[in-house]
């Protein structure tokens, strides 16, 4: 595992006064674990732009005494250093070939802050979040287009490329941005984006389905390794925002409900994390991460049990499904109309189904951790119906 190691905002006024400072923090913090820990970058702040602090100033002195540090201990070939930016460092964005810098920020850090990643070979890191820009404009923008669904698509007014994710779209518009100011040879990478799976009743769009969605979405257009309309060739690297809740966290409600885990390790929803196909088989037909699934004559899909799966996987998935999950299990219980067969793959597959259905066959629904695929025909064990929806 490759790792981004982060230096508070709180710390960057005595970064940039002291190379001393920085010194002592390089050998506590990188050195003392490097190259036993894989440490490819070092994030200095975090859109340190909207820090409530006035940190900015101070922002590429400190990188730059990191960087002096890192070349003192014989690690800055290896080692990159960057600084994440939030998408409000933009004065446009919309349409994306219009993208350019806030005028405010753009002499005092903007150009020596890219400047600087030229010189070292690095990349600017960038926090980007549809959820953000369709929660404000969900009247505008379509969810389909900011969850990677099927859509139109949106064509650029100022260049004439077809967008068809907002994602990309936000990209572009960095991306322009830095060309306007000539800095188009730096690479971008995507330090965070994500989408929360519960919010406010003004955060419009939270919910675990768009959550799975976007993620899931998310991680096929990356493994994809396709680059955005404006920059094609260059595929991206993306930091999924966030591996847990954050359960203390101050704020709206969304702010503790963008992980892919709840605190206590289980699973806040299910989607596809590799680009691996699951078995094949007739009638199987697995996309837990785009939903395009071929139905049946009547439209109607199920999700059953992947018999391929080790029995502890799925154990653990039927527990899921049928405690946190909410699925209906009642039918598998001893002496109910599901029971018979009583196989481990047969109670899985009504129990898997059975949220599959309650959660109205949503993208990243029949996953359940590589146990579960969708299929077009009614399942049959036994003389068990299995239920198409809720």
């Amino acid at each position: 595992m490759k790792v981004v190691v982060a230096m508070p905002n709180e710390l960057l006024a005595n970064a940039a006064a002291e190379q001393s400072f920085t010194d002592a923090w390089v050998q506590a913090n990188i050195s003392s674990y490097y190259p036993a820990t894989q440490i490819e970058a070092i994030a200095v702040g975090n859109e340190v732009f909207v820090d409530p602090n006035n940190t900015t100033k101070f922002l590429v002195p400190a990188m730059k005494n990191v960087h002096a540090s890192l070349v003192k201990y014989s690690l800055d070939k290896n080692i990159k250093i960057s600084s994440p930016i939030a998408l409000s460092a933009l004065q446009n964005s919309f349409p994306a070939s219009s993208g350019s810098f806030k005028t405010e920020l753009l002499e005092p850090v903007i150009k020596p802050m890219l400047d600087f990643l030229r010189q070292t070979g690095s990349y600017l890191m960038v926090n980007a979040y549809p959820f953000f820009a369709y929660a404000a404009n969900s009247d505008k923008i379509s969810l389909d287009y900011a969850l990677f669904k099927e859509n139109p698509g949106v064509v650029d007014s100022g260049n004439g490329l077809k967008y068809t994710n907002l994602f990309d779209a936000q990209i572009d518009a960095v991306f322009a941005a830095m060309s306007a100011v000539k800095y188009d040879d730096v690479k971008i990478a995507v330090s965070e984006t994500g989408w929360p799976s519960a919010g406010d009743s003004n955060e419009i769009g939270a919910s675990p389905d768009n959550a799975a969605s976007y993620n899931g979405n998310l991680v096929k257009r990356v493994l994809s390794g396709s680059g955005t309309p404006l920059k094609p060739n260059e595929s991206l690297d993306v930091f999924l925002f966030a591996l847990f809740n954050e359960n203390q966290k101050t704020g709206p409600t969304s702010e503790r409900n963008y992980g892919l885990f709840y605190p206590s390790q289980k699973k806040v929803y299910d989607i596809q994390l590799t680009a691996e196909a699951p078995p094949s088989g007739v009638g199987k037909s697995q996309v837990p991460v785009s939903g395009d699934v071929t139905t049946s004559s009547k439209g109607q899909t199920w999700c059953v049990a992947n018999g391929g799966s080790s029995e502890k996987k799925l154990q653990n998935a039927l527990n899921y499904a049928c405690g946190e999950g909410g699925a209906d299990c009642t039918p598998i219980q001893p002496g109910a109309t599901c029971y018979d067969p009583n196989t481990l793959e047969a109670h899985a597959s009504y129990a898997f189904n059975s949220y599959y259905q309650k959660m109205a066959r949503a993208s990243g629904t029949c996953y359940f951790g590589g146990t579960a695929y969708v299929v077009t025909q009614p399942p049959k064990y036994g003389n068990c119906e299995f239920p198409t929806g809720y």
